[in-house]
C-alpha cells in the first residue's frame, strides 16, 4: 500500500487454532486492506474466512499475531472498542423494537438521550431509505428491508470499517442481486472500507475490489476480480472459481476458459490437431451452449472438461452426444498454474503490549 491508497486493515501471522491435533483454522495469514476498499473474503465451506472476519471483529479469540486499523493494535481490545461494526447473516434485529430503535439500540446503550438517538436513528434509516417505515417490527419487513435496518444499526456507530458476515445468503436470488448492487453503491457513498464474507463466487466477482480466495485456513490468491479469475494461482483456485479447465501438458498443469477453448470435429483418417474428447453433453443457456466432454487420454480427475460456445457458433456447426471431436487452445490463453498455498513453518512472534490508548479503551 502507498500513501494514496493507505491501509485500513493489517493482519500479520494471525492464526486461530482450536486443538493442538488438528490444523488451525486459520494459519499464520497475512493481509492489507486497502482503506476505503470492497474486499471480499472468499471460499468454499470451512477454509477460515468467516473465522477471520470474527477475529477482526473481536468476536473471535487470537491464537497468535496480530490485527491493526489504520496502524492501531486492536487484536486484544474488546469489539465495540475497535473501530469496527459487524452485519450479520442473520440480520440480528430485536423482534419487539421498532426498526427505528432497533438501529437507536447501541447509542440508548451507551447513554445518549432519547431525542438524540433516534434523532440520528432516524437520519440513518432515511440514508437508506427505510425512514417512512421507521415504525415497524422486523416481522412487518420485507428480507430486504430487513437487510437495509440491519446496515443502518452498524453504521450508526460510525464504524472505520463494515464487517459483513454473508449478509446476502438469506435473501432470495433475486433480491441478491439487487441487494448487491445497493451495497455498492453504499460502500461508495460512504467512502467507508467494506470486508465481505462470501462462498459465492459471483457475489465476491460483482462487489470486490479485492478479492482473497481462502481454502483450508490459508490464502491461495488475493487480487482484483478480473485478475484472480483470468490468471489463477493453482488448481484449487481455477477450479473454485469456475469457468476454466484445467489440463495437464507437458509443461505442467495449465488452466483455459471455457469460451477460450477450440472445438473440431475430428475427421476420419485425418491428423486433427488437439485432444480427442467425445461430447457427453449439451445444455442450451440462450447466449450461449456448453459442451460437456470426456477426455479419452487424461487421468481420471481431469477427464471431464466444458466448452462455451456462443450461440450463433453453434447453430453454424451443430454437434451431437457421444460425438469424437478434437480440443485446442492458442498458447496466449492457457495460465500455468502454481502449486497453491502451502502450509506455513511456526514463526516466532512476540505478543505486542497494549498501548496506553489500548489499556484505557480496555478499561472502559
Amino acid at each position: 500500500m502507498d500513501a494514496a491508497n493507505p491501509t485500513a486493515i493489517e493482519i500479520v501471522a494471525l492464526t486461530k487454532r482450536y486443538s493442538v491435533d488438528i490444523a488451525p483454522a486459520v494459519d499464520q495469514i497475512d493481509l492489507r486492506i486497502a482503506s476505503g476498499s470492497y474486499c471480499c473474503l472468499l471460499g468454499p465451506s470451512g477454509c477460515g474466512k468467516s473465522t477471520t472476519l470474527r477475529m477482526i471483529a473481536g468476536h473471535e479469540s487470537v491464537t497468535q499475531g496480530d490485527v491493526l486499523l489504520e496502524n492501531r493494535n486492536i487484536t486484544r481490545l474488546p469489539a465495540a472498542a475497535r473501530g469496527t461494526a459487524m452485519m450479520f447473516q442473520s440480520f440480528a434485529l430485536f423482534p419487539h423494537l421498532s426498526a427505528l430503535d432497533n438501529v437507536a439500540f447501541s447509542l440508548k446503550m451507551k447513554g445518549v438521550a432519547k431525542a438524540e438517538r433516534q434523532r440520528r436513528a432516524g437520519a440513518l434509516l432515511e440514508r437508506v431509505a427505510m425512514g417512512h417505515l421507521a415504525q415497524r417490527k422486523p416481522a412487518e419487513l420485507s428480507g430486504g428491508q430487513q437487510q437495509r435496518v440491519a446496515l443502518a444499526r452498524a453504521l450508526i456507530t460510525e464504524p472505520r470499517v463494515l464487517l459483513l458476515d454473508e449478509p446476502l445468503s438469506a435473501l432470495d436470488p433475486f433480491l441478491r442481486v439487487q441487494m448487491r448492487a445497493e451495497l455498492r453503491r453504499w460502500q461508495k457513498e460512504l467512502g467507508l472500507t467494506f470486508i465481505h464474507v462470501t462462498h459465492s463466487q459471483e457475489e465476491a466477482m460483482a462487489l470486490a475490489d479485492t478479492m482473497v480466495v481462502m481454502n483450508h485456513g490459508l490464502i491461495e490468491q488475493v487480487g482484483s476480480p478480473h485478475s484472480v479469475y483470468n490468471h489463477p494461482a493453482s488448481e484449487f483456485v481455477a477450479r473454485f472459481m469456475g469457468g476454466h479447465n484445467v489440463l495437464a501438458t507437458p509443461e505442467g498443469l495449465v488452466a483455459v476458459r471455457h469460451d477460450h477453448m477450440q472445438i473440431a470435429l475430428a475427421a476420419e483418417g485425418a491428423a486433427t490437431p488437439g485432444l480427442p474428447a467425445q461430447i457427453t453433453d449439451i445444455e442450451y443457456q440462450g447466449t450461449f451452449v456448453l459442451l460437456g466432454l470426456m477426455l479419452a487420454d487424461a487421468p481420471p480427475a481431469m477427464q471431464s472438461v466444458s466448452v462455451m460456445l456462443p450461440e450463433a457458433r453453434y447453430l453454424a456447426q451443430p454437434f451431437e452426444l457421444e460425438q469424437m471431436v478434437r480440443l485446442s487452445w492458442a498458447p496466449e490463453h492457457a495460465r500455468v498454474l502454481g502449486p497453491g498455498a502451502q502450509r506455513p513453518a511456526p514463526r516466532a512472534t512476540v505478543p505486542a503490549k497494549p498501548r496506553r490508548d489500548e489499556l484505557a479503551a480496555m478499561a472502559a
